[in-house]
């Protein structure tokens, strides 16, 4: 099962306990610290698998059978991240990280001068955005928006386009408007 498929609730059993979990350890992070959610996740573990390991001991003793440890198969398993995997999503964040810090320096560098308004304006907006929501809140509603609005436009992707392109023209148009009437918002040409 790919991310994707978790996002479009192709098995809804799997999707159910990501989703579940997901805002269930958010929604703790808003009541108690991150040290108190770690601590409660450990201890809730341990206490399932400490009392299935001595639940299964039991039966065993029972049963006079040697099936062995409950955990055997995991226990088995190498856990141990590969060098080639870290090296490969390394790179990868190395160059996303470099070409974000060279469209920034482009922003604040005034490189084009309607970016980096459109870029002040995005900042602007941001500010009010901090002081309606906390990073917490706008996490919560990030997760609850990648496991709905996928959905939402799979069944609904037909008016879902249409009124996009509507508006999209008609911010367009009111760009090219801007940019005649006032002189060097003109874009260049690449």
């Amino acid at each position: 099962m790919t991310f994707v498929d978790l996002l479009y609730w192709r098995d809804i059993k799997k999707t159910g306990v990501v989703f579940g979990a997901s805002l269930f350890l958010l929604l703790s992070l808003t009541v108690f610290s991150i040290v108190s959610v770690i601590a409660y996740i450990a201890l809730g573990l341990l206490s399932v698998t400490i009392s299935f390991r001595i639940y299964k001991g039991v039966i065993q003793a029972i049963q006079k059978s040697d099936e062995g440890h409950p955990f055997r198969v995991y226990l088995d398993k190498d856990v141990a991240v590969s060098e080639e995997l870290v090296q490969k999503y390394s790179h990868v964040v190395l160059g996303h990280f470099n070409n974000t810090i060279k469209e920034l320096r482009r922003l604040f560098l005034v490189d084009d001068l309607v970016d980096s308004l459109k870029f002040a304006v995005l900042m602007w907006v941001f500010t009010y955005v901090g002081a309606l929501f906390n990073g917490l809140t706008l996490m919560i509603l990030a997760v609850i928006s990648l496991f709905s609005i996928p959905v939402i436009y799979e069944k609904h992707q037909v008016q879902i386009d249409h009124y996009l392109g509507l508006v999209n023209k008609n911010v367009k148009d009111a760009v090219t408007k801007i940019q005649d009437k006032i002189p060097g918002l003109k874009r260049k040409t690449e």
